[in-house]
Order: C-alpha cells, then sequence, then structure tokens
C-alpha cells in the first residue's frame, strides 16, 4: 500500500463555558484559565478523493483510497488559545518535567492539568513530540490508559495518538506497552478516546512488526464494533484502521471471522453512509483470502455490489466488478449465483462506458458468467 497522506484543519473556537471542568491547580497551566471545554468531537477528515492513474479515467486501485491523521481534532480550544497555552506550557525543561511528574500526582485534577498539557505539547510541533517521549511522558501516559476517569483516559490516549506521528516514537509507544493498553479507551472509553485509540493503531500498523503485534492482541474485534455502532468519526477511524491491519493475510483471517462483512455491506448498501469507497476497498482486501470470499456470499454480498455496477460511482462500479470478478474466477458457484442476480445487463453496460479498467474486467466477467464451466474454476474442479 502507498503511504497516507497527511491534512489537518483548524477547529472553529468553542462558545464560552462558565462552569470549567475542574479547578486549576497547577501554576505552569494557569492559561487554562482562559479557555473552557465544549465537548465537540474530533472533526478530523481521514479520508481523500480516490487518486487516479496516469491513463487518466482510471481509478488508481494501488491507491489507498484513505488519508492519514495530523494530529487531535477535539475543538476543545480555538488556534490562538491553543498556541498560548502551548507557549505557557513549555517555557523550559523543568516544565516539562513538571507535567510528566504530575502525571503520577495522587490529585485527579493535576493529572488530567497534565496530561492535556502533554496533549497539546504533542499536538503539532515534531520537535516537542520527540522531546516529549525523550523526556519519559510515555511510560506513564500509556499506565493511565487503565484510569477509571474518562476524561483523564480521553486525555492519556490522545496526547499518546498525537506523540505517535512522529516516526521515532512509535517503538517507543509500542515497548511500553501501548497496543495492549489501548484496548480499554478502544472498547469502552469516550467517543473521542474510542476514535483516538484507533488512530493510534493506524500509526503503530505503519510498523509491519507491529501490525502483526496489533492483530494478535485483539483489537480487531473491538474495531469492528466501533465501525458498526460508533459515530461517523469513529466509523471513519476504525475503517482506516482495519484497512491497514487487513494488509496481512492472518489479520484478514481475523477480521472476517470477527464479523467484518455485514457492517462493510451495510455500509456499502446505504448511499448515505459517507463511507462507500472505504467500505468497498476493505471488502476488496478481505475478498483475497477464501474466507473473506465465503463471508461476502453468505452475507448476500452478491446482490450489494451487482446494485452498485448498476447504478454506483464510476469508482464503486469499477471496484465491485473487481470484487466480482475476483469471487468468481475460482468457482463456478458463484458465477452462477452472480448471473441469477442479474449481474449480465449492467456488465454490458459498464463494458461500454466504465473506466479503462472496469470496462477489461467486465468483459472478463461477461465471459466468464456465459461460460461457467470454462477457466480458472473448471481447471481446478472447483465447486
Amino acid at each position: 500500500m502507498k503511504p497516507l497522506s497527511i491534512f489537518f484543519d483548524e477547529a472553529p473556537p468553542p462558545k464560552k463555558d462558565p462552569n470549567p471542568p475542574y479547578r486549576i491547580t497547577n501554576p505552569s497551566l494557569s492559561l487554562l484559565k482562559k479557555t473552557k471545554f465544549n465537548q465537540r468531537h474530533r472533526e478530523l477528515s481521514l479520508f481523500e478523493n480516490m487518486g487516479r492513474s496516469s491513463c487518466g479515467d482510471d481509478y488508481d486501485d494501488r491507491s489507498s483510497n484513505f488519508s492519514d491523521i495530523n494530529s487531535d481534532r477535539s475543538g476543545e480550544f480555538s488556534p490562538t488559545s491553543a498556541d498560548d497555552l502551548r507557549r505557557g506550557l513549555f517555557r523550559n525543561s523543568s516544565d516539562l518535567d513538571r507535567l510528566i511528574s504530575d502525571l503520577e500526582s495522587p490529585s485527579l485534577d493535576t493529572q488530567r492539568e497534565a496530561a492535556l498539557g502533554l496533549r497539546l505539547l504533542a499536538k503539532d510541533s515534531p520537535d516537542k513530540r520527540l522531546r516529549i517521549a525523550g523526556a519519559g511522558a510515555i511510560p506513564p501516559l500509556v499506565a493511565l490508559l487503565s484510569s477509571t476517569d474518562p476524561k483523564l483516559q480521553e486525555y492519556c490516549v490522545t496526547a499518546l495518538f498525537n506523540l505517535s506521528l512522529c516516526e521515532e516514537n512509535k517503538t517507543v509507544i509500542a515497548d511500553a506497552g501501548a497496543i495492549k493498553s489501548l484496548l480499554k479507551p478502544l472498547k469502552s472509553g469516550t467517543s473521542t478516546a474510542r476514535g483516538n485509540a484507533a488512530c493510534a493503531f493506524i500509526r503503530l500498523s505503519q510498523i509491519e512488526d507491529f501490525k502483526i503485534a496489533i492483530g494478535r492482541s485483539c483489537a480487531i474485534p473491538p474495531l469492528i464494533a466501533l465501525l458498526e455502532k460508533g459515530e461517523i468519526r469513529g466509523k471513519k477511524d476504525a475503517v482506516t484502521a482495519l484497512y491497514q491491519l487487513c494488509s496481512l493475510r492472518e489479520n484478514k483471517i481475523r477480521a472476517v471471522q470477527s464479523g467484518i462483512m455485514r457492517p462493510l455491506l451495510e455500509l456499502l448498501a446505504d448511499p448515505d453512509s459517507m463511507m462507500l469507497d472505504k467500505a468497498a476497498m476493505v471488502v476488496k482486501i478481505l475478498v483475497t483470502v477464501p474466507e473473506g470470499k465465503t463471508a461476502l456470499v453468505e452475507e448476500n454480498g452478491i446482490a450489494v455490489l451487482v446494485e452498485i455496477v448498476e447504478v454506483g460511482s464510476q469508482k464503486l462500479k469499477e471496484i465491485s466488478v473487481g470484487i466480482l470478478f475476483q469471487i468468481c474466477e475460482d468457482s463456478v458457484t458463484n458465477r452462477v449465483l452472480v448471473t441469477r442476480e442479474g449481474a449480465i445487463p449492467p456488465l454490458v453496460a459498464l463494458s461500454q462506458s466504465g473506466t479503462t479498467r472496469a470496462r477489461q474486467k467486465a468483459e472478463q466477467l461477461i465471459e466468464m458468467l456465459r461460460q461457467p464451466r470454462s477457466g480458472i474454476g473448471a481447471a481446478r474442479g472447483s465447486d
């Protein structure tokens, strides 16, 4: 897969809240008095438009179809306020040491302030991310992921996500035990914490060994739960993480066995889901394993894909015809099912008006469906 691109827009300033969530106790955080919380969720835009190939009219299926994240978007602070806070928090190394020390304070308010301060410092500056990690902040932040206080847990997971944006910090975060510790906020945290835990997994999974470890840590089922039942931002975080993880064969099988196919097909069947392309790309990589093909057929995915070939966007038509070709290539039974679903008329139309790659795949699939017992499937004696 190609590396993910990064972009991020500033959130508008929050409305004044007369009731701050906690009392300021740390002098180094006095600027927090000027800014109050609203509870808006992150407004990360996790996806970008699909790329195009050099042919111009073809969807580039080598592109990941997913954008990366830059830093957290909780919307709690205006850009100006956040800049003022960062300047006030980090005048010298002793301020940073104090924040890290405060993570282990017996006072919940002090711990919250420290975690929030580290989160803000790690938000935008690569240099500060390195300095924070080098000063030893990561182990206590990881330890606090098990906190029963929702806000403290949210601040810690978001700080770790921001720190993970620095390549050099990924190994430090994983070595501190974050892969297993992130499961708690992913499963039961606030909506922001769940989404940012998924984002942290996105970043860590860009290292192949960590991708394996994340899959084996049982992170895939709660990511699927977030995809199925989360708010829209959480769904986007989850589908991006699952796409990253499922580039690995063993994780594809885990995801299928954990029930990923049904929520993906539900998203594909819903034109208002705002996640059609993303869901289609994950299905596309899942059907490269036999378990994925079987699950798609069992969940009535053929009907969904044929409908997309008929009325979907050009991008979706190309992805969908590719998936249909994949499941029919070595299965006579699936060819019969696709034909019975009425696929040939929309495939003929696509072969005449789709992208170059879509036309080619449609023509090949039509030929396969018209001679269901010939070709690869028959040669292998499948079904």
